[in-house]
C-alpha cells in the first residue's frame, strides 16, 4: 500500500458472480450469463437464484414470439378435421372458394399475394399429398415442414448443446407439484420447458398444477394453459382458457392469442369482433390494427385492409408491413407512381433486399422510367438468393415482353426455370413464346407442365384450349376451356372460345 494515501490497491475484490450474471442477462449476453451461472451451480447446486437466472438465460436463447409464429405442416393441412363445410359462405372463411380470381397474381394456394410475407398467410389447404409436399411452407426453404413441431426446437437438442454433460433439468425426475407451490420458480421452469425443451406436455402439467395452487386466480397461468392447448391442437380448450384469462385481466397479447385461435378455426368474423374489443380497451394499438387488416386481406377485401393499414401508419409511420401492403395495393390498381413512393420509403428506412428492388424496377417500368428500371433489376439480381432468383428473372422477362424484345424474354424465362424448375408462371409464358416461334409440341408441353404445377391458374388451361382449337383438336380444347372457366368464371377470352367451340359442335 502507498504510505499516506487513501487508495488501497490490495483490497480491490472481484465483482460478485451472480451480480455479473444478472448484468449480462440485462444486456442480452445470454451465453456468458449461462456460463457464469453454471460455474456458480457447480460450487453450490442448491443456489436457487443462479438456477433461476440460468433457466431464464437458456429460455431467452430459444424464445420465439408465439403471436407471430404460425407454420402449418403437412399433417395439419391434410389431417385437420376442424372444417365443417367444404365451401363456406362468402365473407366467412379465409380459405379461397373455388372459381374466384383477383387482379393480383395468386400464390401456390390460390390466394392473392400480399405485400408482406407473413407466417401462415400464404398457405392453403392442398387436395393431395403431392401438392402439400410441393408447396413451400417457410420463407427460407422450399422444403415443407413435416409437422407443427418443425418450427420449434427439437426436444432435448438445445439443452444438450448448452450442457455437454447432459441436460440442465432432468424432466423425468421433476416434482412438478413442489415447483408449482413456488410461483417465481414455476414461471421460469414453465418457460424453460415450453420454449427451450419444447416439452409441451410437461409444461402443460406444470401449468395445471400451478393453476390449482393459486386457486384459478392467476391470469398468467391461464394464458400459458391456452398456449399449451393451442400447441397441442386443442383449439376449443385454448379458446376457453384465453376467455377466462380476459375476465381477470386484459392485455394486448391475450386478444392477439384469442384471435389467432379463431383464425385457426377459420372464423374470421369472430376474430374481427375480438380485435375490435381489444381496440376499445387499447385504442390505436398497431398490432391489433394490423391483425384486422390481415383478416380483411385474407377475405379479399382489399379496400378495408388498406384502410386499416393507413391507420397503422398514422400511429407508427415506420411499420414495414403497412407500407409494403399499401404500395402493393396501389401497384395492382394501376398507380405505379404512388406505389413507387412507398417502396422508396422502405429503401430509405434501410430495407435492402432483392424483393424490394424488383418491386422498384416494376414500378419504374410501368411509370415509364426505363433507365431506373434496369438499374433496379441489376441490383435485384446482385442481391438475389437461391429462393428468389427465379422470380427476379421472371419479372425481367415480363419487362422484356413489354419492350418487345421476345428473345431476351425467352432467355429470362429459361433462366427462371433453371433457377426454379417448379415455376408454373414461367412455364406458361415460355409456352406462349414457343407457340409464337412455331414450336407447337414444345408449347403444349410447357402449358401442361404449368397446369400440373399450379392447378389454380387459369391461363395455361386457356392457352392449351386455344392451341388445340387451332390445330383442330376440338374435344380436348372444349375440356381445357371448361377447366379454365372453372378456375376463373369471368374470363372473357375463355367465354368467347367456348362459344366458338359450341358453334363448331352445333354445325356437326
Amino acid at each position: 500500500e502507498k504510505e499516506g494515501g487513501t487508495c488501497a490497491v490490495g483490497r480491490v475484490q472481484r465483482m460478485d458472480p451472480l451480480f455479473m450474471a444478472t448484468s449480462l442477462f440485462r444486456r442480452r449476453r445470454f451465453e456468458e450469463c449461462v456460463k457464469i451461472c453454471s460455474d456458480i451451480l457447480e460450487s453450490n447446486p442448491y443456489d436457487q437464484a443462479a438456477w433461476f437466472l440460468k433457466a431464464r438465460g437458456l429460455t431467452e436463447q430459444t424464445y420465439v414470439d408465439e403471436v407471430e409464429m404460425e407454420e402449418e405442416g403437412i399433417a395439419e393441412l391434410l389431417m385437420e378435421d376442424i372444417a365443417i363445410a367444404d365451401v363456406a359462405r362468402p365473407g366467412t372463411s379465409l380459405k379461397p372458394p373455388p372459381g374466384t380470381a383477383s387482379r393480383r397474381p395468386l400464390s401456390q394456394s390460390g390466394r392473392p399475394v400480399s405485400g408482406f410475407l407473413r407466417p401462415g398467410m400464404q398457405t392453403g389447404r392442398p387436395k393431395t399429398m403431392e401438392q402439400a409436399i410441393r408447396t413451400p411452407r417457410t420463407a427460407m426453404t422450399a422444403r415443407p415442414v413435416t409437422s407443427a413441431s418443425g418450427r420449434y426446437v427439437r426436444m432435448g437438442t438445445a439443452s444438450m448443446l448448452t450442457e455437454p454433460s447432459g441436460p440442465f433439468v432432468d424432466i423425468s425426475k421433476l416434482n412438478l407439484r413442489k415447483y408449482a407451490q413456488k410461483p417465481a420458480l414455476a414461471k421460469a421452469l414453465f418457460e424453460y420447458l415450453f420454449h427451450h425443451e419444447n416439452n409441451v406436455r410437461a409444461a402443460l402439467e406444470l401449468a395445471v398444477q400451478a393453476t390449482e395452487a393459486c386457486q384459478f386466480g392467476d391470469w398468467w397461468w391461464k394464458v400459458q394453459l391456452g398456449k399449451c392447448y393451442y400447441r397441442l391442437g386443442l383449439y376449443r380448450d385454448s379458446e376457453t382458457q384465453f376467455k377466462s384469462a380476459l375476465k381477470h385481466f386484459s392485455t394486448v397479447d391475450m386478444f392477439l392469442f384469442l384471435c389467432k385461435v379463431y383464425v385457426k378455426l377459420d372464423q374470421p368474423t369472430t376474430a374481427l369482433e375480438y380485435y375490435r374489443k381489444g381496440l376499445a380497451k387499447f385504442s390505436n394499438d398497431t398490432s391489433l390494427l394490423t391483425g384486422i387488416a390481415r383478416i380483411h386481406e385474407g377475405l379479399n377485401d382489399m379496400e378495408a385492409s388498406v384502410e386499416h393499414y393507413r391507420k397503422v401508419l398514422k400511429c407508427d409511420s415506420t411499420n414495414v408491413e403497412a407500407i409494403a401492403c399499401i404500395g402493393t395495393h396501389h401497384f395492382y390498381n394501376d398507380q405505379p407512381e404512388i406505389a413507387l413512393r412507398f417502396y422508396r420509403r422502405l429503401l430509405q428506412m434501410g430495407v435492402y433486399n432483392a424483393e424490394l428492388f424488383t418491386n422498384l424496377g416494376l414500378c419504374c417500368f410501368y411509370a415509364q422510367q426505363y433507365d431506373m428500371a434496369l438499374h433496379c433489376f441489376q441490383r435485384a439480381l446482385a442481391l438475389a438468393s437461391d429462393e428468389n432468383t427465379a422470380d427476379v428473372w421472371y419479372n425481367i422477362g415480363h419487362v422484356a415482353l413489354g419492350l418487345g424484345d421476345t428473345s431476351l424474354a425467352y432467355q429470362c424465362f429459361k433462366l427462371a426455370l433453371a433457377a426454379n424448375n417448379d415455376h408454373a408462371e414461367a412455364y406458361n409464358n415460355l409456352g406462349v413464346l414457343e407457340w409464337r416461334r412455331g414450336r407447337g409440341e414444345q408449347a403444349l408441353a410447357c402449358f401442361q407442365s404449368s397446369c400440373h404445377l399450379a392447378q389454380h391458374l387459369y391461363e395455361p388451361h386457356y392457352n392449351i384450349a386455344a392451341a388445340l382449337e387451332k390445330i383442330g383438336n376440338l374435344q380436348n380444347s372444349y375440356k381445357s376451356v371448361q377447366t379454365s372457366l372453372a378456375a376463373f368464371p369471368e374470363h372473357n377470352d375463355s367465354k368467347e372460345l367456348l362459344k366458338q367451340l359450341e358453334q363448331h359442335f352445333a354445325a356437326l
